[in-house]
C-alpha cells in the first residue's frame, strides 16, 4: 500500500462514521477486500430466523396448553416439571461469542438453536480475519459495518453486540492473566515453547499484537459483563486468542462459562462448564460412571474402534486416521528398527509443540519440548535401554519446533539405542506399543491406549486421563526419573495389573463415546453437515429432539452424567475379561 493511501486511511479512521459511510455507500455493502465474506451464511438467515420464530410460537402454544390443563395438558399444581423441559419453563440469558469466519458462522447457528429452545441470546462478534496479522483500523471499522449489516436479519431473535473495547482499565489480576494469555498465543502461533521475548523481532511484534487484541477483547467483555447479567457465556475453545481473553474475563467476574470445541468424532462436540474445554475435564463423568463396568455391547464397540485405529482405518463417526498403514506385527517392526529383544524398549510418543491440547499443560517441566529433551538426555546415555521416539503424525501439517529438531539439539549423533520415527513414517504405533516395555507421554491420547494394552505408562503433562488410576503420574523431575528407573527394573514382558487394564478400557469408553455431546454439525464440515441436516429441521424437532441434552448443557444447565445413561448399569465395580484380551494383544 503506498504512503499516500495509508495516510488517507489513517486520517479517515479517526473521523466518526466515515468508514461506515464508505462501506454502505461506495462499497455498496460488499465485504472489504482485507476482510472476509459471509455471503453463504447471509443467504440462509431469512429461512433460519423464520424457522426459529415458528419454533418459539409452537413452544409458547404448547406451554399455554400445559398451563391451562385439559386434554393433553398438565396443571402446574399437580404435575411434576419434567427435567427435560426445564429450559422451556425457565429460559436463560446467554451470551454467544463468534470470532474468525468459521467460528462466527458456527456461532450464529448455535445461537439460533439456543434461541429456539426459548433462551434470550446475545451474539457478540469481532471483525478480524486473522489472529496473527494486524489490520488497519479503517478496514476493521468497515468489516464491523459489513458484519452488522449482513447479520441484521438476526436482530428479530438475537441481540447483536459488536465487541468494542474503549480504554477502560482492567483490574491487576485480570491484566496479568491477559498478559499470560497473550504469551500463550505467541507460543501457539509459532508452535514453539522456548522463545526470546525481548530479542526476537518476530516474537516481540507478535506479542505486541496479541497483547493489544486480547486486552481490547477483555476490556469489551469486562464492561459488557458488568452491565449485563448472563446465566452463561458460550465460548469456542476458551484457551487461546480472544476466546481465552473472554473466558478469563468471565471467570474473573464470576460469570458462568461454557466452552466448546470439536474432536475427531463427527456430529459431536466437547464442552466444559466453568472450565477450558481443551483440558478435556472428565472428572464429573468419571465420578458418575467410572465405577460401572462395561457391558458386552460397549466392550465390543470399543474393540471395533481400536481395531480400526490399529488398522489405519476410519470407523463410524471417527474421522481421524493417524496410522498410515496397517499393522505389520511387532517382530517385523523390531527387525526393521534394529531393536534387540533382550533389552527393554521405552516408547516415547510426542505431542505437537504449541498445540492447544498440550500448551500450558506443564507439571514439572516448562512444556513438552523440555520434557522431550530431558528424557532423551537421560535415556540416550543408558546402553542397556532402547529408546524409540514416535513423533506425532500431526507434525506432518507443520511444526514450528519439530520433535526431531528437539532430539537433535540434545543428541546430534544419535547413539545406537535411540531411534526417532518421523511423523510421516508408515510404522504403525500399535506395533510399537506391542514390543515396548514402558511408555512415556506428555498429554498424547496414545498414553491411554498404551494402558489399555497393558503397557505401563508414565504421564508427564496435565492430561485428562492423568490420575485416573491406571497411569504413573510423577509430580517432579526427580520423581519422574526415579519412576522410570524403577519400571525399567521390571522383568521384560510384565504388564499392568488386570484391574488397571480394566480401568483403562472403562475410561476409554467413557471418554470416546460418552464425553462428546451430539450436535448436528461439526466445525470442519459445517456446510456439508448443514446440507444433510438443515437448521430448519433441527429446530423443528423441539425440546425432545436428539440434541436437547446438548443444548441444555451448552446453555449452562447442570450436566447429569448418570441420568443421561442406561439406568440399568450395575453400580458396583466388576472385572470383565479385558485383562485377558489385553494379554492376548500384547
Amino acid at each position: 500500500m503506498n504512503t499516500w493511501r495509508t495516510g488517507a486511511k489513517d486520517m479517515l479512521a479517526r473521523l466518526p462514521g466515515v468508514a461506515e459511510l464508505y462501506q454502505g455507500v461506495w462499497a455498496d455493502g460488499a465485504a472489504p477486500s482485507g476482510g472476509y465474506s459471509i455471503d453463504r451464511l447471509v443467504t440462509q438467515l431469512p429461512s433460519w430466523v423464520e424457522a426459529v420464530g415458528r419454533a418459539l410460537r409452537e413452544r409458547e402454544a404448547e406451554l399455554g396448553r400445559g398451563r391451562g390443563g385439559g386434554p393433553g395438558g398438565r396443571r402446574p399444581s399437580d404435575a411434576k416439571v419434567d427435567r427435560e423441559n426445564r429450559a422451556a419453563l425457565r429460559p436463560r440469558r446467554l451470551l454467544v461469542f463468534g470470532y474468525l469466519q468459521w467460528w462466527l458462522e458456527y456461532s450464529v447457528a448455535l445461537a439460533l438453536l439456543l434461541r429456539a429452545e426459548g433462551h434470550q441470546v446475545d451474539l457478540a462478534f469481532l471483525p478480524q480475519r486473522r489472529w496473527h496479522i494486524d489490520s488497519h483500523a479503517f478496514d476493521l471499522r468497515r468489516q464491523f459495518a459489513y458484519l452488522r449489516r449482513a447479520l441484521s436479519p438476526l436482530s428479530s431473535e438475537l441481540g447483536l453486540l459488536p465487541f468494542v473495547g474503549r480504554g477502560a482499565e482492567l483490574p491487576d489480576p485480570l491484566a496479568q492473566s491477559i498478559e499470560a494469555q497473550s504469551r500463550l498465543d505467541v507460543q501457539y502461533t509459532l508452535q514453539r515453547e522456548g522463545l526470546d521475548w525481548a530479542g526476537d523481532p518476530e516474537v516481540v511484534g507478535l506479542l505486541q499484537l496479541r497483547r493489544a487484541r486480547n486486552r481490547a477483547a477483555a476490556v469489551a467483555a469486562y464492561r459488557l459483563l458488568q452491565e449485563r447479567s448472563y446465566d452463561a457465556v458460550v465460548i469456542p475453545n476458551g484457551s487461546i486468542l480472544e476466546f481465552g481473553a473472554l473466558y478469563r474475563t468471565a471467570r474473573q467476574l464470576g460469570t458462568p462459562t461454557v466452552s466448546y470445541e470439536f474432536g475427531e468424532r463427527r456430529e459431536h462436540l466437547w464442552l466444559a462448564q466453568a472450565a477450558e474445554v481443551m483440558r478435556l475435564p472428565t472428572d464429573g463423568l468419571w465420578a458418575a460412571r467410572g465405577k460401572r463396568p462395561l457391558t458386552d455391547p460397549e466392550l465390543n464397540r470399543l474393540r471395533e474402534l481400536f481395531q480400526a485405529r490399529r488398522g489405519g482405518q476410519r470407523w463410524s463417526q471417527f474421522s481421524r486416521q493417524w496410522q498410515r498403514s496397517e499393522s505389520a506385527g511387532a517382530q517385523a517392526v523390531r527387525r526393521r528398527l534394529g531393536l534387540v529383544d533382550d533389552k527393554p524398549v521405552v516408547l516415547l510418543c510426542t505431542n505437537v509443540v504449541g498445540d492447544s491440547l498440550a500448551l500450558d499443560r506443564q507439571v514439572f517441566t516448562h512444556g513438552m519440548a523440555e520434557w522431550l529433551a530431558e528424557t532423551v538426555r537421560g535415556l540416550a546415555s543408558r546402553p542397556e535401554v532402547q529408546l524409540v521416539v514416535r513423533v506425532h503424525p500431526g507434525e506432518m501439517l507443520g511444526a514450528g519446533h519439530s520433535s526431531i529438531e528437539i532430539v537433535r539439539e540434545v543428541s546430534p549423533e544419535l547413539p545406537p539405542g535411540v531411534v526417532v520415527i518421523p511423523p510421516d513414517s508408515e510404522i504403525n504405533t500399535y506395533d510399537l506399543i506391542e514390543l515396548a516395555h514402558l511408555g512415556l507421554v506428555y498429554t498424547s491420547t496414545v498414553g491411554l491406549e498404551m494402558a489399555m494394552f497393558g503397557l505401563p505408562v508414565v504421564v508427564c503433562g496435565d492430561t485428562h486421563y492423568r490420575g485416573k488410576g491406571f497411569t504413573y503420574d510423577p509430580a517432579s523431575m526427580p520423581e519422574y526419573l526415579a519412576q522410570v528407573a524403577s519400571l525399567l527394573q521390571d522383568p521384560l514382558g510384565r504388564s499392568l495389573p488386570s484391574e488397571q487394564v480394566e480401568l483403562a478400557w472403562r475410561y476409554a469408553y467413557r471418554f470416546f463415546f460418552e464425553y462428546p455431546f451430539p450436535i448436528p454439525w461439526h466445525l470442519l464440515s459445517f456446510w456439508e453437515d448443514l446440507a444433510a441436516r438443515p437448521l430448519e429441521q433441527v429446530v423443528g424437532e423441539g425440546a425432545q429432539g436428539a440434541y436437547a441434552r446438548t443444548l441444555r448443557a451448552v446453555a449452562g444447565e447442570p450436566i447429569d452424567w448418570v441420568a443421561s445413561r442406561d439406568s440399568g448399569d450395575q453400580e458396583e465395580p466388576q472385572l470383565s475379561p479385558l485383562a485377558a484380551a489385553a494379554e492376548g494383544q500384547r
